[in-house]
Formats: structure tokens, C-alpha cells, sequence
């Protein structure tokens, strides 16, 4: 029986030293490797041209580039990428490129296989929970989305962890993926956003990690009794134990948050919400970042209409709340918000 591959993406660039000084080779290799891998993005080895012939041999009997199989890839007619991605032990995640006229090119990454959260209005809650995914699984899909952008004279700019599964369950990889963002592709912290639904010792622990990463909180209504009932996690931590968790982060970081809100049609657009979003949020350093709710086979619930979105809209704005209406993308192909689903295969047990 061989031994399992070395996945290069796994390494930190003192890994690549040790694991050239393993092989009798001198450190600076370890640098080429590097630079070929992470700097110029290549996906073979045979274009790692000042590596002798036998060192890359070796490095393709004993290492692999990364682990994700590409199981299907789907294009939207606006331009966004969705791709189903199977994890070595069968599992399977679904991560989104999306195209801007900006020039921006967003990733929407996975952490989880699943998702424990079980918010009744996304299809990724629905499925259920299987894992956590490593640090290196999390970060692999941006890789690829910066490989296929870079070969094209293009860059992987931004970045956001609110695809499949909840972040701040699996606090410590998408911490570590954060991180990596950062060294590795280049991804400054402003253009990298990690969204939770509320888990509130995360929140916490996240304001003092230092970190000018932006922060988005699935708020989507604004008082605990409608919570409850579309975000479970509130009934443990309720919207003034998570007003209080986001107040600490604005003050630690002197970061604006934002509050990512679904417009469901006659649940979450009503004038009451309004006021009372506008109520929860009045003077808190914040922006509300609505999107008309994007459709999922579990959920009955529909989208707000036009009028009703800007009704919403101009109540936030009497309490100094500013909101943006976001453009729903990738429909067509599942790929919009709460819209990711995949098989979940056996469970696993939350931590």
C-alpha cells in the first residue's frame, strides 16, 4: 500500500523547507516551489521550469496540487461560476466566481460539508450537517478561482466565506484560510468577508483577533420572536446578547459590520420590521445589505417586490440606517445566496 500524497496546499512555506531538506535538497528550492505554486499559480509541475527534472518527478510521485475534484461547473447567463467540488471521502461543497463590472471577481467559498445552522430559508440549512472542512479544503476552492483568473490576465480580488456551512462552527480552519488568504494569494484583509449567523463567543473572539477582515451577521429580522423562528441559533443567543457581541467588534476594530437581511415578501419587508430593524440599529456604526430572498425547494417563502423593498429602504433610512439592495446573481443555476446545495453523506457529530 502507497503512501497518501502530500497536498502542497496543506504547506506553510517553512513545511516546504523541511520537506526539501528531507529530500537531501538545498532550502531554496523550498522558495521556487513556492513562488511557482502560490506567485505564478500553476497547475503542474512540469511548468515549474527551474526545478531539475528530477526533482519534479519526485514532487509528482510524492506531493499532489491540492485535493478538490471538480464535479460538475455550471456558468450563469450573468457570468457566475458555480462548481461541485468532491472532498476526498466522498463528501461534496459547492463554491461561486463571481464577475463584476468593476472588475471585481468575488470567490464564495465553503467551510462546512453541510451546515448545523438550520435556517429555514437556505438550502445549504436544510441539508443538514456531515463536517467541518480543513483549512486547506477551505482555501483550495479560492486557489482555483485565482489559477483560472490569473491564466486569463485577471485576479482573484475579493473573497467571502458564505458559501456552504457556518464559519464561526468551525472557527479555528476558516481562521487559519483567512490568514492564508492573505500570505498566499495576495487577498488584502478589506476584500475578505466572513459571515456568521450569530454565534456570539465567535464574534467576540474574532473583534480581538486584530483582524480588519469585514464582518457580515445574517441578521434578517429584528425582533427575537421572528428570529427564532427562521434562525435557530438565536434561541441561544438572543438579538441583545448579539447586539452587544457586534458593539464589541465595531469598538475593537473600528470596523464597520454589516447586516445581511433577506426580503421575504410580507415576512421580513413589512413596515414593522423596518421600524424595528431601524430601531435595533439606530446609531450603530452599520450598513444593512438586503437581498429580495433567492428561491429553495424547502422553503415556501418568496421575494419582496420592488415597492415594498424601497418602502423598507426609505423607513431605514428615517433612523440613520443605510441599506443597499443587492442584485441577485447566478438564480439560474442555485448559485445565489443561501441557494448552495450538495449530497451530505453520513453525519458527524457537532463540535
Amino acid at each position: 500500500m502507497t503512501n497518501e500524497k502530500i497536498n502542497l496546499y496543506s504547506l506553510k512555506q517553512a513545511d516546504l523547507e523541511d520537506l526539501f531538506v528531507s529530500w537531501k535538497q538545498p532550502k531554496f528550492r523550498a522558495q521556487q516551489l513556492y513562488e511557482w505554486i502560490f506567485n505564478n499559480r500553476v497547475k503542474s509541475f512540469d511548468e515549474m521550469t527551474n526545478l531539475p527534472k528530477a526533482i519534479r518527478e519526485k514532487l509528482a510521485e510524492e506531493t499532489t496540487l491540492g485535493i478538490l475534484e471538480v464535479v460538475t461547473e455550471q456558468q450563469s447567463h450573468d457570468g457566475t461560476v458555480k462548481r461541485l467540488y468532491r472532498l476526498p471521502d466522498g463528501q461534496f461543497v459547492e463554491a461561486v466566481l463571481m464577475a463584476y463590472d468593476d472588475n471585481r471577481r468575488t470567490a464564495c467559498i465553503s467551510t462546512q460539508a453541510g451546515c448545523a445552522m438550520g435556517c429555514v430559508f437556505c438550502a445549504t440549512g436544510q441539508m443538514g450537517f456531515a463536517r467541518h472542512l480543513t483549512a486547506s479544503e477551505i482555501f483550495e476552492q479560492a486557489m482555483h478561482f485565482a489559477q483560472d483568473l490569473q491564466a486569463d490576465d485577471e485576479r482573484l480580488s475579493n473573497v467571502v466565506l458564505m458559501g456552504m456551512g457556518e464559519p464561526f462552527h468551525n472557527y479555528d480552519h476558516s481562521l487559519e484560510t483567512i490568514r492564508r488568504l492573505m500570505q498566499d494569494l495576495g487577498i488584502g484583509a478589506r476584500h475578505i468577508t466572513v459571515s456568521t449567523v450569530g454565534m456570539v463567543p465567535q464574534i467576540r473572539r474574532f473583534a480581538d483577533e486584530g483582524l480588519q477582515v469585514k464582518l457580515a451577521i445574517s441578521l434578517h429580522s429584528a425582533t427575537d420572536a421572528e428570529r427564532d423562528a427562521l434562525i435557530p441559533v438565536n434561541k441561544r443567543w438572543d438579538l441583545a446578547e448579539l447586539m452587544d457581541a457586534c458593539n464589541y467588534y465595531i469598538m475593537k476594530s473600528g470596523r464597520r459590520i454589516t447586516f445581511e437581511w433577506a426580503l421575504i415578501n410580507g415576512e421580513t419587508d413589512t413596515e414593522d420590521q423596518a421600524h424595528a430593524l431601524g430601531q435595533l440599529l439606530k446609531g450603530m456604526n452599520c450598513h444593512v445589505n438586503a437581498i429580495p430572498l433567492n428561491p429553495t425547494k424547502g422553503f415556501t417563502g418568496g421575494p419582496s417586490v420592488k415597492d415594498r423593498t424601497e418602502e423598507f429602504k426609505q423607513i431605514l433610512s428615517k433612523y440613520g440606517v443605510e441599506m443597499t439592495v443587492r442584485v441577485r446573481r447566478g438564480i439560474d443555476i442555485a448559485a445565489g445566496c443561501g441557494q448552495l446545495k450538495s449530497e451530505v453523506i453520513g453525519t458527524d457529530e457537532i463540535k
